[in-house]
Parts: C-alpha cells; structure tokens; sequence
C-alpha cells in the first residue's frame, strides 16, 4: 500500500486543477483534498530535508484556517501527531486520517501553488507522485482577470492595476516552466503532465493514463463526479455550478484584444510554443516588445522587494535565481 499523502495535484492557478482534483476525488480508493495547503507550515523550517515533528509545528499547522478543508476535528490532528516522529509521518498521518473518514485507503492534495515547492515536497515525502496540470496561458489569463484580487493570486503585484495581461503572462510562464523543470526532475514514474485541453476534450482516455501513471483501476465513477452536485444556476462560476469537463469555457482566439495577445506572447511566447501551443505572432512589435521589457523588469523588482520582508521565500514563492529565466 503507498504511503500517504500518495499524490499532489499542482499548476498555475486556473489552469484546470480543480477539475482534476473533483475527477480524481470520485475515484473509490483516493480521497483529495482541494486546496488545504497546510503542509508549507513545515516547508519553511525544511531546508530541504523532513525535519522532527515540535509541538510548535503542531500548533502552527492547526492555526492554518485552511486546514478544516480536510473536515477533521482538531482532536484528530493532535492524534495523528502522536505516532509522529517528523514532519513527514504527522502529515501522512493527518491524511491517512483524511482517508478513512472518506472510507478511502489513500489520500493526496491539491495545492495548485505547490508546483513552486517540488524539491522541497520530493525532500519531505519521496514516495508521492505528482500530477501537474497544463493549460494555454491565454485562456488561463482570461480566467485570472475575472478571479484575482488585491489579495489573492496575481492581483497581489503592484505592476498588476496598469498591467494585468503582462502579470498573467510572467506569472503563467514562470509556473509551468518552474513545474516543468522540478517534475522532470523526478522521472516519468513519479512526474506526468495533463494536458487541460486534453482532458476536458478527451475525459476518460486523459483519465485513464492518469490511473495507469497512479497504479490505480481505472474507474467510471472518476467521470461522472458531477452528478447530485450543485446544479447549474445562473450567477455561477464553472467551479460553483459543479460542470463536467466542459470545452470552450475560455477562448482567447475570440475573447482576448489582439494587443493583449501580442504583449502575452512576448513575454511568454516562447513557453506557448515549447509546449505546443499555437502562436499568433513571429515577430512582436518593438512598441510591445518595449513595454514586455519595462513589465518584467518591474516584476523582478516587486520580486526582490518582497524578498527581505518574507519570513520565508516560500512566502513569495522564489528560490534563488528563480528570475533568472524571466529575461
């Protein structure tokens, strides 16, 4: 039996890791968290290593306001933290817990900002796989201008009120690519890609390489998650109206300015189409291209500003040299 949490579900934000956290959550022995992320509470004292279980961990990660996602009482916490020795084990514990409760052997997580935090996630639990998520960065950025806030996502950079596609770009470019270089770190037995466009096109085939690549059956229930969920209701977003896998929520073909499709690709152009994604223009237009330059520039700015002031790096999100790509 693998150890738990057995799987982590990771992306750029609105890239599909919803979606595939529901799909796989209805399989009848996986259970998966959506969006707890308690577990960088011991990320920060890591350094790259698991590190020994301290009341002080303990309590931190029962002050996340996150953590009643798993729908655990605080005395099952502390339960799971007696047959603890590090970090490590008190987390797999919290989720074998977690998978239990759902009459379920096995349990993962989706964080989709986990996918900056790959090696540290590899140092603390070596045995988990990780599902990383893809989708085209322009219909990722017409769904972030719609979902960001001052206080969340990319809506959080100061070049964000003036700029918003060229954050969406540096954001999307520099997720996918911080993902794509720490998967492959970890093999093809542990690391696969999914391809939003192919999932929502293609439900049960995408799923079931999916389970092939967890050691899993694959199982009818993954495809029809939806059902007795919320109905659809106007005023509702895709999340809240629980849609199956739905094609054509996002067009940036249709939806996007063509100025904002040039300023996106001259930033991120380069990921787009090293991923297969088609690109509009060859050649970027030295007004555009002038101004992705300014936008990146203040980006890296922003970056080192927050730096001194984190607590940790993790805060932010950077490791060293993480910029270094952007130019």
């Amino acid at each position: 039996m693998a150890r738990n949490p057995c799987l982590f579900v990771v992306g750029c934000a609105r890239s599909g890791t919803t979606l595939l956290q529901r799909l796989l959550d209805a399989h009848p022995q996986l259970a998966v968290s959506n969006d707890p992320h308690f577990i960088h509470e011991g990320l920060r004292k890591s350094a790259g290593r698991d590190v020994p279980l301290t009341a002080d961990l303990v309590e931190r990660v029962l002050a996340c306001p996150t953590l009643r996602r798993l729908s655990l009482s605080e005395q099952e916490v502390r339960e799971a933290a007696t047959t603890a020795e590090t970090y490590g084990d008190f987390v797999g514990a919290i989720y074998t817990t977690f998978a239990r409760k759902r009459g379920k052997p096995l349990a993962g997580e989706k964080t989709a900002r986990y996918v900056r935090y790959l090696p540290l996630l590899d140092a603390i639990f070596p045995w988990a796989k990780t599902l990383h998520i893809v989708r085209d960065g322009r219909d990722v950025a017409l769904s972030m201008l719609d979902w960001a806030r001052p206080d969340r996502g990319p809506g959080r950079y100061r070049l964000w009120p003036e700029q918003p596609i060229a954050v969406c770009a540096l954001s999307w470019r520099w997720h996918v690519t911080t993902g794509q270089r720490d998967g492959s770190a970890r093999g093809p037995s542990r690391y696969q890609e999914v391809r939003y466009e192919g999932l929502v096109a293609e439900p049960e085939p995408t799923m079931r390489r999916v389970s092939a690549f967890l050691e899993l059956p694959f199982a009818e229930a993954m495809l029809s998650y939806d059902v007795s969920r919320a109905p659809n209701g106007a005023g509702l977003c895709s999340k809240e109206r629980w849609l199956p896998p739905t094609a054509g929520l996002r067009d940036w073909r249709t939806e996007m300015a063509p100025r904002d499709v040039e300023l996106f690709e001259a930033i991120a152009g380069d990921a787009l189409a090293a991923l297969g994604y088609e690109v509009v223009h060859e050649r970027i237009s030295p007004g555009v291209a002038a101004l992705a330059t300014r936008c990146r520039e203040r980006w890296e700015a922003d970056v080192r500003a927050h730096l001194p002031r984190k607590a940790s790096r993790l805060d932010f999100g950077l490791r060293p040299r993480e910029y270094a790509g952007l130019a």
